[in-house]
């Protein structure tokens, strides 16, 4: 026994007792922390009744013990063992080791995963950790489970290997909390799988899988008070495999959907995900038919009082679901059809009932939310009302019809929620497998289960009750399998075993599922006519209490009952426990709900007739969980319903079987997923949680069965090497085994506590630390002896050495004292040269930066007081001015004023003068005689009046003829124009020829505006006479009418009615003239603004023409041979970014140089030669254009001379309409004349090789200068047009000299009217037809000339392959220094010809083609660059061959005898001074790409030349 006393405490000495001595580290209980460690003060003895303890923070405590059980407190494994990666490996296995390895892990190491035995334990980190990527899978695939940390990857990969190494079915069984991270833990499992095996097909098969979860998450998925995406449903994948173990198809069953949680949630938690998104995406086009609104606007999601998840946005989430259902296949339409029955969902959730008394109620009449849910389902509105507040009861001989309650139609209205959902849900994943259905026969598969753990909450109701007895189901599963590779471990070592005693929960399982079970006196308590929650639960305790021990009944409820579960005692309330297992909707509602016109909705009622049977879930591939009562419609009512309707708890047993049957068909692997926290917190460990979790997950009971069994396991190899230390000399023998062996029989007395496998030794619990203690022991005192040898040695050899090293000193220090004097004197005395120099310098320099200072600021000053003086003088000079021009403003205003004063005293005088004579007038004009003068002659003054406007009317005439002539005239000098215009297009062609016309050109069109003029004089004057004539005769008319008042009223009035309609026509055409003058003049400042584009475009043109010829002078520069240009880097010395011009070497390889620059010349001769032919071609594309432009002229004018034809009668005001119309079409022409000059200008100011026919830029303006032409042709059209119009209207209403007439004229005026919007109309038509016809021939003429381009680039395609082809094979034979010669002229030639046909593509397009030259400019210097850097890098590795083989004759002339052979390998080689690799200089200097634009603006705008210094700019 005196032997295990130490410092550590043993759990069992080499008698076997169990003694904890003095500073054993242990683990005690404590309400906070769950477990606190401490350390013993004394001995423990037995007997002792209390036992001292020290805790970690130094408080003294003393420990009582049990009276009863004695127990001593846990021992705490020694620090080697804390932090393991498999809590088995610990060698004390009890709970508070468990707990404390797992926090080290997580808090300390940010671990999450850890093994027990061949469970994993995973605890969720609340963020994002880097340890899922593809580099991560990578790692793991193909590794051992133990070659690695603990990972969900290693699972995975187990399960892989094991499923193609034993060709067995696997299963990966992920279990824990809501939160606790098992449905992320699946996905990664999933994705590991999809990643390591790939599809067997092209379809995606693993993109599919994947695509799955955002799918099952948005309708499976809500937020709860413990997690955000918590499943609210258990799920088992199947992915199938085919005989090469690649993923082929998927298949998902689901296990008890929470369907309550459609209608009710609890605070601060949500509905199921996709209703959230709807709601988010209901301003979406396609979803305005839905009438949604936000989440707080329904009932169904408003409850929780939380729509928002925080770091969610439902909206991305709503489109990341819909392109998942895409990619499984289904259809837009049926997704808008799955919107549709969701939101339907949620405004059925807003219909409200009114109790008319407690037996009955009714819906508001024409509800709104009730009318959207029947126009999105597609159903009757009065039917559907009805239904929703009655019930139909059936006997056997009547049925009846009887209205219900407001609680009971509520009720009902959630039911049918609720089923909605639930067939939806089903339905959903009946489409998901068949998507990942594979017509291809499955091997093998691997089952991912993602069900619920262990739930316990203040309320437990069915669903609760359904978890866990689907919890104890897996936990039998779980220790059996555990139980059974123990066992198996044992028996593969050989070694003697008895029966481990384990925990059995089969009790509890017969108490759920046995004859009389809790679920057998449910469904019988269903079937009851008046069966209650009450009454279900006193045959619950009349059947169980006192006769089962895990059942028991709360002291102060009748109402509920208790369940020992292998976690924790849980308590049930009985309310809603018959109403959820029923699962009751009413039949007439689903009736209802099939009659719909809604194609969709009747499909997820299809099945409600049939009976549910296992082999049928079984075949489907998933377990349907909720299913209504269905009722036949033909024979007895409710007989044949009752017979096959099942209840939920009924199918759920049926489903967990078959679960339990296909997991015992497979090899389980466990994940247990652990909540750290319960608020979320990231790497929060919180003990009170995670060993509840612990002991409800099984994890506690694994450890209690390997502690059962021997825990601590050793091979032979890894125990000698360990415990070597307790070994004598003549203990090690050649066998490892029987050393060990013969070790532990002396060091353990008791064999019991350990045996000896094949290959392994197993050890109790314990004892792995009492060998630790021993070890540390032996350890301890070997370090003390060789540390009291060892520190005698180093002091002796310390003073020894110091005492060699002080007389060293010594001698150092005195020689050095020496040697800084004399150094002290010599810097003294250059100290005091230095010092004459230097401060004659500094005073020199000081004198001249004062006086460089003085003179700038001179200059700076005098150049101020300069600029002073000039503001001042220019002030004063604008003072003067303004006020002279204030003054003058001042002076005028006052003549002004004075001027109206005078003039306005003036006008009264005369109005009091004329108001005396016309009193006089008046006076007179009342006598007789007066009467009588008057009358005398009258007749004679009309007849002259007459005859002198018949002489006005002839002079109107002959001015109408010289307008007349004026206007042919006109006509013809714009024939003459346009002939102009037609020789100069023609005349094109010759560049010289075309200057001296356009000169005479000129010359002409300024004779032509001196005539333009003279006819805005003359047409200025005739406007001026008729002005004049028609004041004259206005005022003669009036006169008239004042003398005649008496004597012609008729003739009066006649006259003033022909003058208010002349005034009214002449004021409409006005108004219109004016308003189409406007619109010309913003045509003719349209075309204004295209001619100063087409200057932009040709000064940009002119830029780009000498770019372009900059880079082909560097071309012809580069391709010159001999005398060439490179990187001067042979120097260190130097400048590292200088460069140096020299000759090609002609050291290693002249010849290779020359070849490629001989090459060149003939390939740029023919080049440029195919170039000329092809400017000639463009020449005549040019002259086919101007001959087509010159016929369609031609066209325009014969249309113009038919519509000139027309007879012209034409008025006055027809004459000033024409003038206006004259001057407009002047100002066209004066816009073709400009077009002229700028050609002039371009023939005059380009370089030759622009404005010379064919060139680029010469093309695009001629093209811009037919659009240009043919836009003014179609203004002159328009304006032909016009003039037309203007001409009838003109004709309906001039003036005749009858005054009899009046009627007729209006009633022609209206003709005319009528005609003229005839014929504008007539005119308009043709017009469109001509130009879609046009449009109709370009558009077909366009499409024939792409499908011949295509035809040809298919062809020239197939003869560049055949060529490809056969320089391949040609180079395949030449010798490898050819073939890269040929490689390089293959290139060229396929440039060329490539250059020659993109340069036929893009004849049209000028801009395209000079970009395609310049990419290809810039291909061929990279090729040129490439291969001068080959011949350097070749010649470089020349020079180092040379160098390597004289090191390697030197070294073998070298003496070899005289050197051994570990001399040789540890004698270091002197590295060989191999060049620096040469830099990838661009052009004269480096730089970088972000700096080009910078760089070029400094060479172009800079101050300094490139001659201004001998050396370039530093690079950057």
């Amino acid at each position: 026994m005196e032997a295990g006393r130490g410092r550590q405490g043993v759990p069992a000495g080499p008698s076997g007792g169990r003694m904890v001595l003095k500073f054993a580290r242990v683990w005690i209980p404590d309400p906070e922390e769950v477990w606190r460690s401490a350390e013993l003060l004394r001995d423990y003895r037995p007997g002792d009744k209390a036992l001292l303890l020290r805790l970690e923070e130094g408080k003294d405590l003393e420990y009582r013990l049990d009276p009863k059980t004695k127990e001593l407190p846990h021992l705490r494994n020694p620090d080697i063992l804390v932090g393991e990666n498999d809590l088995t490996a610990l060698s004390y296995l009890h709970e508070p080791a468990v707990l404390h390895n797992l926090r080290v892990r997580f808090i300390d190491s940010k671990l999450i995963y850890t093994y027990c035995g061949i469970v994993l334990v995973a605890i969720n980190p609340y963020e994002q950790l880097p340890i899922y990527g593809e580099d991560i899978i990578n790692a793991y695939s193909g590794q051992n489970m133990g070659d690695m940390d603990p990972h969900i990857f290693a699972v995975a990969e187990e399960a892989y290997k094991q499923m193609a190494r034993d060709e067995r079915n696997q299963s990966i069984i992920v279990s824990g909390e809501s939160g606790a991270g098992k449905t992320v833990s699946a996905k990664y499992a999933m994705r590991y799988f999809a990643t390591v095996s790939g599809s067997a097909s092209e379809a995606n098969v693993e993109e599919k899988v994947l695509a799955s979860n955002p799918i099952m998450e948005s309708i499976g998925n809500a937020k709860t008070t413990r997690n955000d995406n918590s499943s609210r449903f258990g799920k088992y994948i199947e992915i199938g495999f085919d005989k090469r173990y690649r993923i082929i198809g998927a298949n998902m069953r689901t296990y008890l959907l929470e369907k309550s949680r459609v209608v009710f949630q609890a605070e601060e938690e949500r509905n199921y995900h996709i209703f959230y998104q709807l709601c988010a995406s209901a301003k979406s086009p396609e979803f305005k038919m839905l009438r949604l609104g936000t989440a707080d606007s329904f009932h169904y999601t408003k409850q929780g009082g939380s729509p928002v998840i925080e770091g969610v946005d439902d909206a991305k989430e709503m489109a990341h679901t819909r392109q998942a259902c895409s990619l499984l296949g289904i259809s837009e339409s049926y997704q808008m059809g799955i919107f549709r029955i969701l939101a339907g969902i949620l405004h059925l959730g807003n219909v409200g009932f009114t109790s008319r008394d407690s037996d009955s109620c009714t819906i508001p009449p024409k509800h709104e939310p009730l009318s959207i849910f029947c126009d999105l389902m597609g159903v009757d509105y009065e039917e559907m009302c009805h239904w929703l507040c009655h019930r139909k009861l059936a006997t056997a001989a009547e049925t009846y019809i009887k209205p219900i309650s407001k609680l009971q139609a509520t009720n009902a209205r959630d039911a049918l929620a609720k089923h909605i959902y639930a067939k939806l849900f089903n339905w959903i994943v009946d489409h998901v497998n068949q998507a990942l259905h594979s017509a291809v026969k499955q091997h093998s598969f691997i089952g991912v289960l993602d069900i619920y753990g262990f739930e316990t909450f203040e309320i437990n109701s069915f669903e609760q009750f359904c978890i866990n007895y689907a919890n104890e189901k897996l936990q039998q599963q779980f220790n059996m399998h555990v139980f059974k590779l123990e066992q198996e471990e044992y028996m593969k070592e050989q070694i003697p075993w008895t029966l481990i005693d384990f925990y059995d929960n089969q009790p509890c399982i017969n108490l759920i599922e046995s004859k009389l079970g809790i679920l057998d006196l449910l469904d019988e308590e269903c079937k009851m006519p008046k069966g209650t929650d009450d009454t279900w639960a006193q045959k619950l305790y009349n059947t169980h209490l006192n006769k089962c021990a895990l059942f028991e009944k709360p002291r102060l409820s009748n109402k509920a009952f208790i369940i020992q579960h292998f976690a924790d005692k849980v308590e049930y309330q009985c309310e809603g426990f018959l109403e959820k297992n029923k699962d009751t909707v009413f039949e007439e509602q689903i009736q209802v709900l099939k009659s719909s016109k809604f194609k969709m909705l009747p499909e997820l009622f299809q099945d409600d007739e049939k009976a549910i049977s296992p082999t049928s879930a079984m075949s489907s591939g998933r377990t349907p969980l909720s299913r209504a009562p269905s009722k036949p419609t033909k024979g007895r009512p409710g007989q044949m319903a009752k017979e096959h309707k099942k209840t939920v708890g009924h199918q759920f047993r049926n489903s967990l079987h078959l679960l339990m049957e296909t997991l015992n068909a497979t090899t389980p692997h466990y994940v247990r997923c652990i909540k750290p926290n319960d608020f979320k917190f990231p790497f929060t460990f919180d003990e009170k949680r995670a060993v509840q979790q612990l002991r409800a997950c099984g994890v506690l009971e694994t450890i209690r069965i390997s502690a059962a069994g021997f825990p601590s396991r050793w091979t032979y190899q890894e125990f000698f090497s360990r415990y070597r230390v307790l070994m004598k000399q003549k203990d090690v023998l050649g066998d490892r085994k029987q050393t060990c062996k013969n070790v532990l029989e002396k060091l353990i007395l008791d064999k019991d506590k350990y045996q000896f496998g094949k290959t392994k030794i197993f050890f109790r619990a314990g004892q792995v630390a009492y060998l630790e203690k021993l070890r540390a022991d032996k350890l301890r005192a070997a370090c003390i002896r060789i540390q009291k040898t060892i520190r005698g040695w180093l002091l002796r050899k310390k003073y020894l050495r110091m005492q060699r090293a002080a007389v060293t000193v010594q001698r150092y220090v005195r020689g050095y004292q020496a040697r800084c004097y004399v150094k002290f004197l010599r810097r003294t005395k250059a100290a005091t040269a230095v010092q004459k120099y230097w401060r004659m310098y500094v005073i020199r320099r000081r004198y001249k930066m004062k006086q460089a200072a003085t003179l700038v600021l001179q200059a700076y000053l005098r150049g101020y007081l300069a600029r002073n003086r000039y503001h001042k003088m220019l002030r004063e000079h604008k003072a003067v001015i303004i006020q002279k021009w204030v003054r003058g403003w001042l002076a005028r205003t006052r003549y002004s004023r004075c001027l109206h004063a005078i003039i306005y005293l003036q006008c009264c005088f005369r109005r009091m003068m004329a108001k005396r004579e016309l009193k006089k007038l008046k006076i007179e004009a009342r006598s007789v005689e007066r009467y009588k003068k008057l009358h005398i002659g009258m007749e004679n003054k009309i007849m002259q009046l007459q005859r002198k406007v018949d002489e006005q009317n002839k002079d109107y005439k002959c001015l109408m003829e010289k307008l007349t002539s004026l206007e042919g005239t006109y006509n013809s000098e714009t024939e003459k124009l346009r002939s102009d215009l037609e020789r100069l297009q023609l005349s094109e062609e010759e560049a010289k020829v075309a200057t001296g016309r356009v000169l005479s050109l000129q010359e002409e069109l300024a004779k032509l505006r001196k005539d333009l003029e003279q006819t805005r004089s003359e047409k200025k004057s005739i406007e001026e006479r008729a002005d004049k004539y028609k004041q004259e005769t206005e005022q003669l008319v009036s006169n008239l009418k004042d003398e005649n008042t008496l004597l012609k009223q008729e003739k009066e009035s006649l006259n003033l009615l022909i003058v208010e309609q002349a005034k009214e026509m002449t004021e409409t055409m006005e108004k219109k003239l004016v308003e189409e003058t406007k619109q010309l003049e913003l045509d003719l400042n349209d075309e204004r603004l295209r001619y100063q584009n087409l200057l932009n475009e040709f000064s940009r043109l002119e830029e780009r023409y000498d770019d372009l010829k900059e880079e082909m002078t560097l071309m012809m520069n580069v391709s010159k041979p001999g005398h060439k240009r490179t990187d001067s880097t042979h120097s260190s010395n130097e400048s590292e970014y200088t460069f140096s011009s020299e000759i090609a070497e002609t050291e290693d390889v002249p010849s290779r140089m020359e070849e490629p620059s001989e090459k060149k010349v003939p390939l740029d001769m023919s080049l440029f030669l195919k170039l000329q032919k092809r400017v000639t071609e463009l020449e005549q594309e040019k002259q086919v254009m101007q001959d087509e432009l010159d016929r369609k002229e031609e066209l325009v004018l014969r249309s113009k001379a038919k519509e000139e034809e027309r007879p012209q009668i034409r008025g006055a005001e027809l004459e000033y309409e024409s003038l206006k119309r004259q001057e407009l079409e002047s100002e066209n022409k004066k816009l073709k004349n400009e077009l002229n000059e700028l050609r002039k200008a371009l023939s005059e100011k380009g370089a030759p090789e622009v404005t010379a026919p064919g060139a680029p830029a010469y093309r695009v303006l001629m093209e811009q200068l037919t659009s240009v032409s043919e836009e003014l042709d179609v203004r002159k059209e328009e304006v032909l047009i016009l003039r037309s119009q203007l001409v009838s209207q003109k004709e309906a209403v001039q003036p005749k000299n009858t005054m009899t007439d009046s009627t007729i004229l209006l009633e022609d005026v209206q003709k005319l009217k009528d005609k003229g919007e005839i014929a504008q109309a007539y005119i308009g038509l043709k017009e469109t037809n001509r130009l879609l016809e046009s449009q109709l021939q370009s558009q077909k003429r366009s499409h024939e000339n792409e499908a011949e381009a295509l035809r040809g680039e298919i062809q020239s395609l197939k003869e560049e392959n055949n060529r490809q082809q056969q320089l391949l094979a040609q180079n395949l034979q030449l010798p490898p220094e050819a073939r890269i010669e040929a490689s390089l002229q293959h290139e060229i030639t396929r440039l060329t010809n490539e250059n020659l046909y993109f340069e036929e593509l893009y004849a049209d397009d000028p801009k395209k083609y000079q970009s395609y030259r310049i990419s290809l400019y810039r291909r061929l210097i990279d090729l040129m660059e490439q291969l001068e850097k080959q011949d350097k890098t070749v010649r470089k590795l020349k020079k180092q061959l040379k160098v390597f083989a004289k090191k390697i004759g030197e070294l073998e002339v070298g003496q070899m005898e005289n050197i051994s052979p570990g001399q040789i390998i540890d004698e270091p080689i002197r590295p060989v001074n191999i060049p620096r690799k040469e830099k990838d200089f661009q052009g004269m200097l480096e730089y970088k790409k972000e700096d080009e634009q910078k760089l070029v603006k400094n060479l172009i705008l800079g101050k300094y030349s490139w001659c201004e210094g001998n050396s370039l700019p530093f690079r950057h």
